[in-house]
């Protein structure tokens, strides 16, 4: 058998984190929120015909790019 090494020296243990390494940043909460309402209100509006130049196929693809957007932000969320 082998003689003993422990753990520093076999470069096995793993650097502590600091506490507030694994939360997100406050902003980031209400971003992916805004995200999705906006996202939901644009596509509402869009097919009321309250946005200016009728309704567009353009207001649909920014309501779900949006919406897109918040979900993938919310995927990241901590």
């Amino acid at each position: 058998m082998g003689r003993y090494v422990n753990a520093e020296e076999r470069g096995r243990v793993t650097k502590r984190r600091p506490v507030n390494a694994d939360h997100s940043p406050h902003w980031y909460g209400w971003l992916l929120i805004d995200l999705m309402i906006f996202g939901m209100l644009v596509i509402t509006l869009n097919y009321l015909q309250v946005l200016p130049g009728s309704t567009s196929s353009w207001y649909l693809v920014l309501g779900l790019f949006s919406m897109f957007s918040g979900f993938y932000l919310a995927t990241r969320f901590r």
